[in-house]
């Protein structure tokens, strides 16, 4: 479900999170990278850091919220648009809401990953959409995704094993 249509620069920025996600991967980190890019184009990155950094909550999507957050005025972040390689889980959903961003653009869609990925570190994902934690707020976040792009998929092939 693509509530809003994708641009080419979405595009593109969604290409960059993949390779962020193939960067995290090489580390030995779970695949996954994130972007967030202010309306005047500054833009702030990161990756998953689960493995490297010993934090469960370092998903690619907390982190670049932490650090745009650190970077930008909330005023910026109230005219941005995260994105990520992967839609983000409920944890990293709620990280964006509270932190202003209003819209999120997303490559492999969080029930995709489920089928490539049934537990993390023997732990159940949770099979609960970004749009369904989003809705529950009193503000509006808009999402565009899935993107169908390949690439996104195959970084997780042989992942997760």
């Amino acid at each position: 479900m693509n509530d809003e249509t994708m641009t080419d620069d979405d595009l593109g920025r969604l290409h960059r999170c993949i390779r962020l996600a193939a960067d995290a991967r090489d580390r030995g980190d779970h695949p996954f990278g994130s972007l967030v890019v202010t309306a005047a184009g500054r833009t702030i990155e990161a990756m998953n850091t689960v493995v490297t950094q010993h934090d469960p909550t370092g998903h690619a999507e907390t982190n670049v919220v932490r650090a745009a957050a650190a970077a930008m005025s909330a005023e910026e972040l109230a005219n941005s648009t995260l994105y990520t390689s992967t839609e983000p889980c409920a944890m990293c959903s709620g990280a964006i809401y509270w932190s202003g961003i209003p819209r999120v653009v997303y490559a492999l869609g969080e029930d995709a990953l489920r089928d490539l990925v049934a537990e993390q570190e023997g732990v159940p994902t949770l099979a609960l959409p970004c749009r369904e934690v989003f809705a529950r707020g009193g503000r509006t976040v808009q999402v565009a995704g899935p993107a169908d792009l390949p690439e996104a998929v195959a970084v997780h092939h042989g992942f997760w094993g």
